[in-house]
């Protein structure tokens, strides 16, 4: 992985670039990424179908050491993977059947798990960013079309309060 970083200044958002080469240095990702993570912490993982977001989302918990695999929860719509220890829970969500905003999300109740949880929504786009004003809004792009190209290319974007004194490096440290 390799990631060109430079740093921001409080008021503009963290960001990094980083390409990924293989599904295993995506779950790579998602374990370093889980360092930074706490409780409080709304990750929004955007791409195209094949993408990478739950193979980032399955290092995430493995990083946040929590019980359960984490797989795509698109028919479930959301999981709560409980912490293996003193870490918070991971709450992964798939937003893509759900049409509107946060309304047709209430009753997950985001916003009562979210102080004591790591919450993870794959497709959050225009439907979470009401939680909170701290996120890490992370993008996956990938070849489409019939490729069976396994690089991804994944910007990360660290929102708000939050995110503005975390140095963009750290994402790939």
């Amino acid at each position: 992985m390799e990631a060109p970083a430079a740093p921001h200044g409080p008021a503009e958002p963290t960001a990094a670039d980083i390409t990924v080469n293989s599904p295993e240095e995506m779950k790579e990702l998602g374990r370093k990424l889980a360092k930074l993570l706490r409780a409080g912490d709304l990750v929004m993982l955007s791409g195209e179908l094949g993408a990478g977001k739950t193979t980032l989302a399955r290092g995430l918990g493995e990083g946040l050491g929590v019980r359960g695999a984490v797989t795509s929860p698109t028919f479930v719509i959301a999981r709560v993977h409980p912490s293996l220890g003193d870490g918070p829970p991971l709450v992964h969500v798939d937003a893509y059947r759900l049409g509107g905003g946060l309304d047709e999300m209430e009753d997950l109740d985001l916003d009562v798990s979210l102080p004591e949880s790591v919450i993870v929504v794959e497709w959050g786009e225009g439907k979470v960013e009401e939680l909170t004003d701290d996120r890490l809004r992370i993008v996956i792009h990938r070849a489409v079309g019939d490729t069976t190209d396994e690089v991804r290319h994944v910007t990360l974007t660290g929102l708000g309060t939050r995110w503005a004194t975390v140095d963009a490096s750290v994402f790939s440290a």
